[in-house]
């Protein structure tokens, strides 16, 4: 039996496709933020903290950020698909390089293993600025690496391992994986690397080829 699948979350568990932009349009810093982005994320994640966690934002409302977290909206079909899921055995993650709190919440909601993601620091109701990096785990294309080290941890064979995904940071996890689904991608190279297309907002669509991928010995 596959025994693990991996979520990306924004775009894919939820119906937005990038929590922190909205959250750069909710305190206003979205010029500088945006131009912040395509500057540092792929070259150097560190400073990209540092400008933004520990400048832009900091002591920001957090209220404005727990407003946003309540109030994102699951893809139709998320929660009722992770509870399918779950019924059938597997054990489910989220690696993302979105909120901490927002994976939680879908954590609780959906009763799902494992999550990796970003966690912003709050104190006294607002930002506290922090650039201590162990709460930015996800780097620019290293999501394979902790895919593996979860594989690994729980004796998991890669290719027992699925992937949903929608975005280019989810390359590494899709080229490792037995069976990758693009889930509604938001930039073209992804969908070289996956098995399946789905470009329908509608979370049920995987467990047909899901279920497929079970019942099949041919590897992919």
């Amino acid at each position: 039996m596959k025994k693990l699948i991996i979520f990306d979350m924004d775009g894919v568990i939820f119906d937005a496709p990038d929590f922190w932009l909205n959250l750069h349009k909710a305190y206003g810093t979205i010029k500088e933020g945006s131009e912040l982005t395509k500057k540092y994320l792929k070259t150097d994640y560190e400073m990209l903290v540092k400008e933004v966690v520990g400048r832009l934002w900091k002591n920001k409302p957090a209220d404005v950020y727990f407003k946003m977290i309540d109030e994102s909206k699951y893809m139709p079909g998320a929660v009722e698909t992770l509870k399918v899921l779950k019924s059938r055995g597997y054990k489910i993650a989220i690696i993302s390089s979105g909120p901490w709190d927002l994976a939680e919440r879908a954590k609780k909601d959906a009763d799902i293993d494992y999550v990796y993601a970003h966690k912003l620091v709050i104190e006294n109701g607002k930002v506290a600025g922090s650039t201590d990096m162990r709460n930015w785990p996800i780097r620019h294309g290293n999501k394979g690496e902790i895919m593996k080290k979860l594989c690994e941890e729980h004796n998991i064979d890669y290719k027992d391992c699925i992937v949903v995904c929608n975005g280019d940071n989810d390359i590494k996890m899709a080229r490792t994986a037995g069976l990758a689904i693009a889930f509604c991608p938001v930039e073209e190279e992804i969908k070289k690397y996956c098995n399946i297309l789905i470009e329908t907002k509608d979370l049920t669509l995987i467990l047909k080829p899901i279920e497929n991928f079970e019942m099949s010995e041919i590897a992919f």
